[in-house]
């Protein structure tokens, strides 16, 4: 089975085009217009194994919000779909991930119920052009049209650039964990009651 998907969504805040494959090998086309987004996006792919392309526009001469949350929910629609049914999959994932002063970690269930625990603090709220609460706003919007579960817990950190960093490539490992198929499961929904649907 490939475990692929391809989302278009255009409202009048954006128009986003979005295909991933979930057996890839990292490889990233991104274009979202948000340059530091751009970065956090590619380092999901890159360290999650999962192939990714994304063409956004949106009216970021209002701000970088509509386009950050809508990428959120097409990617995590995406992730939804390319799954089917989950079966054979790990279903659980977890990472620790440390990035200079910064360590950040990231537990996933896919679980069919979505739910964001967000702990994480900037200290700043910008990097660069770029507002430090979109990231909460982007897992929140992903998490949420995925369907999954996800605690994402900073530990320690101080520069924004690297807490924000570290949470996307702890997310990213998780989820490499989580959408492995497991051998010993391979025809098998990973759930006592038989359905990963809620």
């Amino acid at each position: 089975m490939t475990r692929t998907a391809s989302i278009a969504r255009a409202t009048s805040e954006t128009d986003i085009r979005l295909t991933l494959a979930l057996d890839g090998t990292g490889k990233v086309e991104v274009a979202t217009g948000v340059g530091f987004f751009d970065h956090m996006l590619t380092a999901l792919a890159r360290h999650s194994l999962m192939d990714l392309t994304v063409a956004a526009r949106g009216d970021l001469h209002i701000d970088d919000h509509h386009t950050v949350e809508d990428v959120g929910i097409v990617l995590g629609q995406a992730l939804r779909q390319a799954l089917g049914d989950k079966r054979g999959i790990r279903r659980f994932g977890q990472c620790l991930l440390p990035m200079d002063e910064a360590l950040a970690e990231a537990a996933i269930d896919i679980s069919g119920r979505p739910f964001l625990a967000w702990s994480v603090p900037f200290q700043r709220p910008k990097i660069g052009t770029f507002d430090t609460e979109l990231v909460e706003e982007f897992f929140r919007a992903f998490a949420f049209n995925a369907g999954i579960t996800l605690h994402v817990t900073l530990k320690a950190g101080t520069n924004a650039h690297h807490v924000a960093e570290a949470c996307f490539k702890a997310v990213a490992r998780a989820l490499r964990m989580a959408l492995e198929t497991d051998p010993r499961m391979a025809n098998e929904i990973p759930s006592t009651k038989g359905s990963l649907e809620g």
